[in-house]
Formats: structure tokens, sequence, C-alpha cells
């Protein structure tokens, strides 16, 4: 799937498509404002892409602290570019 396709079912479709990674899925949810649906795909998950996801939830709810401590389990730093930007950053790159 591509990253325009992704924003096509984000904006046309009630549920995301079916076979996404969970943290690809955490986003889907994440952008149709369903913050809660989309850490509850991801708490209990720790690969990399996981927890890049888990901190981008924290850093959007505000939790820098809890944030912080998810870039650090995925080798990352709190980016410094908008939560939009980040958003788009990670679904442009897990979909590549």
């Amino acid at each position: 799937m591509t990253y325009n396709e992704f924003l096509l079912t984000i904006k046309n479709a009630e549920v995301p498509p079916s076979a996404l990674p969970l943290y690809i899925e955490a986003l889907w949810w994440d952008a149709r404002g369903n913050w809660d649906k989309a850490h509850a795909l991801i708490d209990s998950l720790d690969d990399k892409n996981s927890c890049r996801v888990h901190a981008y939830l924290h850093r959007k709810e505000g939790d820098i602290w809890n944030a912080d401590y998810w870039y650090r389990r995925a080798h990352a730093q709190r980016p410094a570019v908008s939560l939009d930007e980040e958003w788009e950053n990670l679904a442009a790159n897990f979909l590549q």
C-alpha cells in the first residue's frame, strides 16, 4: 500500500485495511481521531516501530516525559517538527 492509498482509506473507510502491521494501524486510528484505540494497539508491543508510534502518541497526548521514554526505546529523539509532520513522516517511512 502506498502512502496516498493509505490516506484515502483514512478518508473513505470505516475500518483500516486488513493485514496492516499494528503500528501502522495505530497511525490510522490516530488519524481518525481515536487516540485510545491507537494506543491500545501498541501499548504492549516493544519492537522499534511500535515504540516510535508509542512515543508519538504520548507526545500528542502532552505526556512528554513518557514520550521521551518511548523515543529512547525506539533509539530516536523527539523530533523538532509539528505533530502533523511527525505523523506524516512516520506513515510515509513505514509505507515505503
